[in-house]
């Protein structure tokens, strides 16, 4: 009797990380059977882009804990190593942007070498110093166009090429991009790199005591996202057709890069996706509302919204949702005490009346 007498309601959380992960992926592949206006699917793949390198600057920052404002020079690298490669040299982007990963990655232990010795705020000058040293040298390299920049050609056309005259093979390219970086973070997450990478950042002295190498790791993370977000640039300067070092190697851009995972959730997987679709929204209803008169106003509402989330929800827009998420399942749990409670009460009162 007691056990027909138990509620019978469902859980209403059943794994709602993975539910929202299924869902988001279905409506990436949707969107482009919906939406057909070019425009608008620009602003999707720019969305996906700032995301890809947001999530590949996570690695470091979110993971290890080692906040780098100078992420612009691997996205710079990235970017000139792939366009170098295809306008001098004739060589496909598919082997352009990962040499430039890989040349990236490189560049990284010099510049880990160096900035590692440094701690805290410190460690995040010395890595904006190195984004200014790099903007500085391929500004005055002439052979990388200097400070007039780089054009790519558009007389080969195709995917060999990433020269496309609509929007939708980026948005193809944005997505698969996105989704390989989200599946390297996932797969570090989960490995024993993830576990050292969130010892360093919690508890340095702990581990070391225990003896993790902190120097050599700190410089894994660093390298793997250098050449992730290396990717990403080489991927928009195939998209743009233009680049140069205002455009792939500036301050703002690292800036950008950080405040994606911050406004998200930092060393969240899913935080520097949400972080992007919001900086990109905002961007463009800022451009739409003030066109160009408004210029720095985008950046103005995004330094006011990273504010209101450091006041309110340090943990970024996904630590809300996940207290909203909590909140909600404590609610349900105490209905459901209480409808126990109720039918236990129902159930005794009715065995009392029994003659």
């Amino acid at each position: 009797m007691k056990a027909s007498m138990k509620p019978t309601m469902a859980h209403p959380f059943p794994r709602i990380g993975l539910t929202v992960a299924t869902l988001s992926l279905l409506a990436a592949l949707a969107l482009p059977l919906v939406v057909h206006n070019p425009s608008m699917l620009n602003l999707a793949v720019l969305a996906l882009m700032a995301a890809q390198v947001g999530v590949a600057w996570n690695i470091v920052g979110g993971q290890a804990g080692q906040v780098s404002l100078g992420h612009a020079a691997f996205f710079g690298i990235g970017a000139y190593t792939s366009t170098l490669l295809s306008l001098k040299l004739g060589i496909s982007p598919w082997i352009g942007l990962p040499a430039g990963g890989l040349l990236a990655a490189l560049l990284s232990v010099a510049f880990g070498w160096s900035c590692f010795r440094l701690r805290g705020h410190y460690f995040a000058m010395a890595t904006i110093a190195v984004a200014e040293l790099t903007q500085i040298f391929f500004t005055n390299w002439e052979f990388a166009g200097a400070s007039v920049g780089l054009n790519l050609t558009m007389d080969r056309e195709g995917w060999a090429w990433l020269n496309f005259a609509g929007k939708l093979p980026y948005y193809w390219l944005a997505l698969g991009l996105l989704a390989l970086t989200l599946l390297a973070a996932f797969c570090i997450e989960r490995s024993y790199l993830g576990y050292y990478f969130r010892a360093i950042k919690d508890e340095p002295e702990a581990a070391r005591s225990i003896g993790i190498d902190i120097a050599r790791y700190k410089q894994v993370a660093l390298a793997v996202s250098a050449f992730f977000t290396a990717l990403g640039g080489g991927l928009y300067a195939h998209k743009e057709f233009y680049i140069d070092p205002g455009s792939v190697l500036s301050t703002a851009l690292s800036i950008k890069m950080a405040l994606v995972a911050i406004l998200g959730g930092i060393g969240t997987l899913s935080g520097p996706v949400l972080g992007a679709l919001v900086l990109t929204l905002i961007e463009e209803a800022s451009r739409m509302l003030f066109g160009g008169t408004g210029s720095g106003i985008d950046i103005v509402l995004y330094a006011l919204l990273i504010v209101l989330i450091a006041v309110f929800y340090p943990a970024g827009l996904v630590g809300s949702i996940r207290d909203m998420t909590l909140r909600a399942r404590q609610r349900w749990r105490r209905r459901q005490a209480a409808a126990t409670a109720g039918t236990a009460a129902t159930a005794a009162a009715a065995e009392g009346s029994r003659p």
